[in-house]
């Protein structure tokens, strides 16, 4: 098993740069495929950004490709989130996720592959 607690989040304006981490607790972290999602009021949890257990490859959504950049140190247990050139529809609550195991290019982008989740950090940018 794998706990995980977001943090990081704020509020920035439009332009601007955020840095949210996950810090997860658990023996067996470096085992873990991580992924981020994000939720805004009233809609599906959608994809952000999925990273392998060896950090060696990296999935983004079309979204944030080119802006976002998730990267992991599994000495200390954390999987982070840099977030660049940030937009109004970018604002949401933004979770860390996680599964043991291998994911492909479509299970990965799939909130319901993960089995483990933070309680989520909110993100907010004003225009």
């Amino acid at each position: 098993q794998v706990q995980l607690v977001e943090s990081g989040g704020g509020l920035v304006q439009a332009g601007g740069s955020l840095r949210l981490s996950c810090a997860a607790s658990g023996r067996t972290f470096s085992s873990y495929d991580m992924g981020w999602f994000r939720q805004a009021p009233g809609m599906e949890r959608e994809f952000v950004a999925h990273i392998t257990w060896s950090g060696g490859s990296t999935y983004y959504a079309d979204s944030v490709k080119g802006r976002f950049t998730i990267s992991r140190d599994n000495a200390k247990s954390t999987v982070s989130l840099q977030m660049n050139s940030l937009k109004p529809e970018d604002t949401a609550i933004y979770y860390c996720a996680a599964r043991l195991g291998w994911g492909t290019p479509e299970s990965i982008q799939n909130p319901n592959w993960y089995r483990h989740w933070g309680q989520g950090t909110q993100v907010t940018v004003s225009s």
